[in-house]
């Protein structure tokens, strides 16, 4: 996949240790310059260096993309240093507390989407007029909670349905200016955080971490959880020239969990 992206300009929100900093990296990988955002500036540094090792540039720029000012410098420094943006991808996210809608703090939920829906709507408005000139695309990170109903995890669904209302029509609008606009939903994510989790739970029930994993995967088609690279990869499709002809979709990554 080294020339998908070859020359292109990636801008990635919410850069961590996690999902966003495969995304970055295999943009990378496919010959992308990266901007990277994120509020830990320690993070970004970490990442940068990354992608240095494979022959690309990075730039990084602390940004709260909550915030209209923080979020615009963001906008400001990628022209500055690329003078062009050929893909946003909207990664930063916050969970709302897992708990039922009945019960939990409409502020909570508020915070949820400024994070979730109205700072992707933020970034996507002020990079519009860059992604018009190179005949760009931007990139949702969505969830495989919009595939479920499960108990307590109502606020979080809210915010991500309303996300994907977001980018479906955000491809409407755009796609006469020569924007697509398209959606990942990730279900498991086998990374650090869910590492941690599995072997809590394990300690709880008093088996080893595998056990967890191997009873959550007999669950899900392919028997094994999606790891950060491989919905990375989707990520770098949707903004390659392979999609251009795709938009208003959302590619579910999930090795089967579910079916849509």
């Amino acid at each position: 996949m080294t020339d998908l992206l070859r020359d292109k300009v990636v801008v990635v929100s919410g850069v961590g240790p996690g999902l966003g900093r495969s995304i970055a990296v295999r943009s990378a990988a496919a010959g992308a310059d990266v901007v990277l955002a994120a509020r830990t500036e320690s993070r970004l540094a970490e990442v940068a260096k990354e992608v240095d090792a494979l022959g690309r540039r990075a730039v990084t720029v602390p940004t709260d993309i909550t915030d209209d000012t923080s979020a615009a410098n963001l906008a400001e420094a990628a022209l500055k240093a690329f003078g062009r943006v050929d893909a946003l991808v909207n990664n930063a996210f916050a969970i709302p507390p897992i708990m039922d809608l009945a019960d939990v703090d409409l502020a909570d939920v508020r915070a949820g989407f400024e994070t979730n829906v109205l700072a992707a709507l933020r970034l996507t408005r002020l990079f519009t007029p860059s992604l018009e000139e190179s005949g760009g695309s931007v990139v949702m990170i969505n969830s495989a909670v919009l595939r479920h109903s499960r108990r307590t995890f109502g606020a979080y669904k809210m915010a991500k349905a309303s996300l994907l209302a977001l980018a479906q029509s955000l491809a409407s609008e755009l796609g006469p200016r020569g924007i697509r606009v398209n959606s990942v939903a990730p279900g498991y994510i086998w990374a650090d955080s869910l590492k941690w989790y599995f072997a809590y739970l394990a300690k709880e029930r008093g088996v080893p971490p595998e056990q967890v994993y191997a009873e959550t995967a007999e669950t899900i088609d392919l028997r094994r959880l999606p790891e950060p690279d491989e919905i990375a990869d989707t990520v770098v499709f949707l903004a390659s020239s392979l999609a251009r002809c795709v938009t208003g979709q959302c590619l579910d990554v999930n090795a089967g969990e579910y079916h849509h």
